[in-house]
């Protein structure tokens, strides 16, 4: 089977490095674009199913990605959902420097040691991202394709996973605005990583796409 794991495209907030978490930001004109190329991109590939977190701007993604003759395939898991930045959430990276800077900087140093102020911890975000997962691609044939549309976080816990590496290396890979990923395999357990990143419908080789909050 193939995964195509997506990331929403841009939000306001992101072009302002303004945290959102679990926030509804919807996704702007920029975000829009990047999703329609999206959908452009994937127009003539096969998708047997879709899946997206409910929150509006993974879910437009995932809409604009299939297009409207696919667009009866999607279904939504609030598994996927992004991670909850509790009071975090609405700040710019500045604001929470300033008022939370020793937590912050474990955010950005390690990852995996940070219990999000009245939010959720990495573990906390797998251990729903994870079954969500797992129950979109379940059941694929072989030649069967499924395309799930996630956040930030939840994608970077999920590669973690699929690469065998800790979430203390949440930072050493990229997930860019309507980024692909694409992962083949037999199950879920044993899906291999053919592409990471790949954001080719709307940045150029050498392009920047990097946000300034998760």
């Amino acid at each position: 089977m193939r995964v195509l794991l997506a990331r929403h495209g841009e939000t306001p907030w992101n072009a302002e490095g303004r945290y959102q978490g679990q926030e509804d930001i919807p996704l702007s004109p920029v975000g829009e674009r990047q999703a329609a190329l999206l959908g452009a991109r994937l127009a003539d590939v096969r998708i047997d199913r879709a899946v997206s977190s409910p929150l509006s701007r993974a879910n437009r993604t995932a809409r604009l990605a299939l297009g409207p003759a696919r667009e009866s395939l999607l279904t939504t898991d609030a598994g996927l959902a992004e991670i909850a930045h509790g009071t975090w959430e609405g700040l710019l990276a500045a604001e929470i420097g300033a008022r939370d800077p020793e937590r912050l900087a474990a955010w950005r140093d390690a990852p995996d040691s940070v219990q999000m102020p009245g939010g959720e911890s990495l573990q906390q975000v797998f251990d729903r991202a994870w079954p969500a997962f797992t129950a979109a691609v379940d059941g694929l044939g072989p030649d069967d394709t499924a395309l799930v549309v996630a956040h930030d976080a939840v994608n970077r816990v999920i590669l973690c996973r699929l690469l065998g590496i800790p979430f203390s290396k949440l930072w050493t890979f990229r997930q860019a605005p309507t980024t692909l990923n694409l992962l083949e395999g037999l199950t879920a357990d044993r899906l291999e990583v053919v592409r990471l990143n790949d954001c080719a419908h709307h940045t150029p080789f050498f392009g920047e796409a990097v946000h300034r909050a998760l």
